[in-house]
């Protein structure tokens, strides 16, 4: 494999936990230079303290991607920090209530668009300038399994997640097409276990009462069944694949098949999908 990352400068949104946390780590054990950033203060400075100890040179701030005028602000206050920007993880992400469209408030739909959608964006406006400049640049963006296949009551994250691997797969081409030197690798994590489903816990209680039991059956299923795959192998599959060259990454052996299944049977698999949802959540 390439090493693309020794000395490398590599901005990670979402480092506070997950597969942000264990990108930062890992780059830190490959020799990356890091800038990380979350809105979680204290577990991005417990990620950065934690890369430091493993020899990285790395900064931490607190930043909310769904803030445009922030995120222009970070970008300028990362390039002043390392002279330069080779890499951009945009990781951050929330999920959404478990709502059908009809049912969520349109304001629970534009928090996860915010969030999941226009903060790759804007890191994507922001850093790609610093990327071309660099010489030898890669945005990597963090789609979904549900980029690739839709899933009930998840329509907003479902929506963001396919518009951000048509966004990656559109600047790749336009990368090529003008020239520049910068990779772009679009993945697409299947059953990780990160805290992005754990968090739900908290918010469960703010929840109706009559809708609790079911949201709190829901988080169970994932939790013991859907979400198996540590974030610590999700990163190192995801930087071995940038290493050789992969630009579209998908995470976990259910993934792949998913996948599969959308490509062979476009038109039945949601009703297969749909009975699978009824068969794990009732």
């Amino acid at each position: 494999m390439k090493d693309i990352f020794t000395n490398r400068v590599a901005v990670i949104t979402g480092a506070g936990s997950g597969i942000g946390r264990a990108l930062a780590l890992d780059l830190a054990d490959r020799g990356a230079r890091l800038a990380l950033s979350d809105v979680d203060v204290a577990g991005v400075e417990e990620t950065a303290a934690e890369a430091h100890h493993r020899g990285a040179e790395v900064v931490a701030d607190r930043l909310d991607v769904a803030d445009r005028a922030s995120y222009a602000a970070y970008s300028e206050h990362v390039s002043a920090r390392f002279g330069s920007v080779n890499m951009l993880f945009g990781n951050a992400g929330i999920s959404p209530t478990n709502d059908t469209y009809t049912q969520m408030p349109p304001a629970e739909f534009d928090k996860v668009m915010a969030v999941n959608l226009d903060g790759v964006l804007t890191g994507a406006r922001v850093f790609l300038p610093h990327l071309i400049a660099s010489g030898d640049g890669h945005l990597v963006t963090i789609s979904s399994l549900n980029g690739l296949m839709a899933q009930p009551h998840m329509s907003p994250y479902v929506t963001a997640k396919f518009a951000v691997r048509g966004f990656s797969e559109a600047i790749r081409q336009e990368m090529l097409y003008d020239g520049h030197p910068v990779g772009v690798t679009v993945v697409h994590p299947g059953g990780v276990a990160t805290q992005i489903a754990s968090r739900r816990a908290a918010e469960i209680d703010s929840l109706p009462a009559d809708k609790q039991p079911a949201a709190r059956r829901r988080l169970q299923v994932y939790q013991e069944k859907l979400l198996k795959m540590p974030p610590e192998e999700a990163a190192r599959q995801i930087l071995d694949g940038m290493a050789r060259g992969k630009r579209r990454i998908v995470l976990t052996g259910k993934a792949k098949r998913l996948d599969l299944l959308v490509r062979l049977m476009p038109e039945r698999y949601p009703v297969l999908v749909a009975k699978k949802m009824e068969e794990l959540f009732g």
